[in-house]
């Protein structure tokens, strides 16, 4: 994602990688753990430990998580602040939508001012 503005940029990496069931039940896990390995997370999903890395892949291109080695071990670690911008983003466009509708509602009913 790039751009100049926080607001002007769409986040698609957040929504491409929220998309997947499997994807938000592993940041779900994440967020709610603490943090985990891949193989931890398989344990707990109908998904093989390889499934999982490339799902934890997606999400960190996205900064949905975060990875730290611990010796042998990589643990990955939920980062909630892509998510937020996600939102700010969808409520902003959210609003710009309703703006429209009463516009156009205005409009039906006669009732709009020049």
């Amino acid at each position: 994602m790039t751009g100049t503005a926080d607001d002007e940029q769409a986040p698609e990496d957040v929504l491409v990688a929220l998309a997947d069931p499997i994807r938000r039940e592993v940041l779900a896990i994440l967020a709610r753990s603490g943090g985990a390995t891949p193989t931890s997370l398989a344990a707990s999903l109908p998904v093989t430990r390889q499934a999982v890395a490339k799902h934890l892949a997606v999400l960190d291109r996205a900064g949905l998580v975060r990875a730290h080695r611990a010796g042998r071990e990589v643990r990955y670690e939920a980062d909630v602040q892509p998510l937020r911008h996600a939102m700010r983003w969808m409520d902003t466009l959210a609003t710009q939508w309703e703006h429209r509708l009463d516009a156009i509602k205005d409009l039906a009913e006669g009732t709009s001012r020049p």
